[in-house]
């Protein structure tokens, strides 16, 4: 069986191979990331509203971060986050209009201590049986463990114990959040203090 030679494959002449061969080589090109085993990034080119914004998928660290169209970080979920978040919109509706952890706006101190040893005091902005909002304009990684202390309103010179992980972060202010900071998901919290967090919650919601 005899070989056919490339020239005989088509009509395309010299020109027309030769830029079917560039085609080539940017595809190859585009299909090795740059830094193997590093974050994917994929644009966003559908939506409208959001065209021109990236998503940065981190598998090794399981977090997608949201990017502006100058590529600065907007904000970052864990996967852990984003998994529950859809598991939770598979039920009824009628089960998602009612929350699990119903969260309040309220303003309190927060204490805590990173993995490295560092401490912080800050403010929170919000609180549920889940977790809390921790106003900072550093927040931590996503996935960072935090041994935390709270007060509620009623005894701000209580501090209640608990752990906690970060699930998502807002490194500026936007229409959602308001201020910047990371919402930390409780990992570890005695049963009594959470349902104080609860029975503060159902005080403050309106009936």
């Amino acid at each position: 069986m005899l070989s056919t030679p490339f020239s005989s494959l088509g009509s395309h002449d010299s020109d027309d191979s030769a830029l079917s061969l560039d085609k080539m080589k940017s595809c190859a090109i585009l299909a090795v990331p740059t830094e193997p085993g590093g974050p994917v990034k994929f644009p966003v080119s559908s939506s409208l509203r959001h065209k021109g914004k990236a998503f940065d998928l981190d598998a090794a660290r399981e977090v997608i971060t949201l990017l502006g169209i100058n590529g600065e970080p907007i904000g970052s979920l864990s996967w852990d986050f984003i998994i529950d978040q859809i598991l939770a919109y598979r039920k009824p509706q009628a089960s998602r209009e009612t929350r699990n952890d119903p969260r309040v706006t309220i303003t309190f101190g927060v204490k805590y201590i990173a993995p490295e040893g560092q401490q912080f005091e800050s403010r929170a902005s919000g609180i549920g049986g889940g977790g809390l909002f921790i106003e900072s304009l550093r927040p931590l990684p996503v996935g960072t463990k935090l041994a935390l202390e709270f007060s509620l309103p009623e005894h701000p010179s209580e501090w209640l114990p608990a752990k906690g992980l970060v699930a998502w972060v807002c490194p500026k202010a936007d229409q959602y959040t308001f201020s910047p900071g990371m919402g930390v998901r409780f990992t570890e919290i005695n049963p009594d203090i959470r349902n104080r967090v609860l029975e503060l919650v159902k005080s403050v919601q309106p009936v």
